[in-house]
């Protein structure tokens, strides 16, 4: 039976790749990605991470040409990550805020390097510099001591923000973090560096191979201070504290197992929503493709897409790289 107005057909629109790329609604550009990166202390070339394969801990040297190479493929930014040698890590995590630290000595390199033509990142948390392996300093009986903590902060975000670094990612998930950190650096007239707040870090078995790039001392887990998997209601008190505290940015991580939390995220902050597509997701991907099962290339972009798509205007992803050169081959041959 003909009915007797026009019916609605949505298969129209997706009836040639011409068309589906004509109506898509959601788009990936390499300036949304921030690629995550090691430099290691104690080594004279990169070293590739057994658990991240196409990753690698870098020297400053190497850093500085990766460096480059993001800028040249127009990633939004680097994210940088300490690795100490073992014998300079401590209780307190004092080579975090050492001038001559691997971190802060990679920041000025880079930051040397390429100027302000890529968004220069620091994660500012003390878990790769301590001997113990958590995120702060700890008190007489082995609990995490928040306040004290955010004394150790405020004085690594002075280093990183002396060394060159344009945002501090506030990884720790310490109350009051971001309060802290903002006083600390306007009092010193670093009124313009950026605070990235991990609003909603959770805590996730999918951390296990970013331990290994960072060589972690971790001995137990940090669930008395990253966010309980259960729980999306937290997700919203802990964004809405950092932003009354002056967060620049907001982080959602991980990014694949929560985009409900993205997506949450991007309708009430009035910040961009960044969201970190964390070791374990690279690693599932990479792994799966190795074996053939999965079409490396068609899911690493599904999950980049996937992630914007809830609402991240910022991506970290180890990916970064890799997926610029395909939105770039993708562009070009339209």
């Amino acid at each position: 039976m003909t009915p007797a107005y026009p019916v609605s057909r949505p298969r129209r629109l997706r009836q040639s790749a011409a068309v589906r790329r004509l109506v898509a609604q959601t788009r990936l550009h390499p300036a949304d990605l921030v690629l995550p990166a090691f430099v290691r202390a104690d080594i004279d070339a990169p070293v590739e991470i057994g658990a991240m394969p196409g990753v690698q801990q870098h020297t400053v040297d190497s850093l500085v040409d990766l460096a480059r190479e993001c800028v040249a493929a127009g990633l939004g930014g680097l994210m940088l990550f300490g690795v100490p040698a073992e014998q300079d890590k401590d209780p307190a995590g004092s080579a975090a805020d050492d001038d001559d630290g691997i971190l802060n000595l990679a920041l000025r390199a880079v930051r040397a390097a390429v100027g302000d033509d890529l968004v220069l990142m620091a994660d500012l948390c003390l878990d790769e510099f301590t001997s113990h392996g958590h995120c702060g300093v700890l008190d007489g009986a082995g609990r995490v001591d928040n306040d004290a903590t955010l004394d150790r902060y405020a004085s690594m975000a002075l280093a990183q923000a002396r060394a060159g670094a344009h945002v501090l990612g506030l990884s720790g998930m310490m109350d009051g973090q971001v309060g802290h950190v903002r006083a600390t650096l306007d009092d010193h007239g670093f009124t313009d560096t950026i605070l990235l707040a991990y609003a909603a870090k959770y805590t996730t078995g999918l951390y296990g191979p970013f331990r290994e790039a960072v060589a972690s001392s971790l001995q137990g887990d940090r669930a008395t201070y990253q966010q309980d998997p259960a729980n999306a209601r937290e997700a919203v008190t802990e964004i809405e504290l950092d932003l009354g505290e002056g967060a620049d940015l907001i982080m959602i991580k991980p990014a694949g197992p929560h985009l409900d939390i993205i997506a949450t995220a991007a309708e009430i902050s009035t910040v961009p929503v960044a969201a970190y597509q964390i070791s374990g997701e690279y690693s599932q991907i990479v792994a799966a493709a190795d074996r053939g099962w999965i079409d490396r290339q068609r899911v690493m972009m599904e999950s980049l897409l996937n992630i914007k798509r809830a609402g991240a205007a910022i991506i970290l992803t180890y990916f970064a790289l890799e997926a610029a050169t395909v939105i770039r081959e993708e562009v070009a041959g339209r």
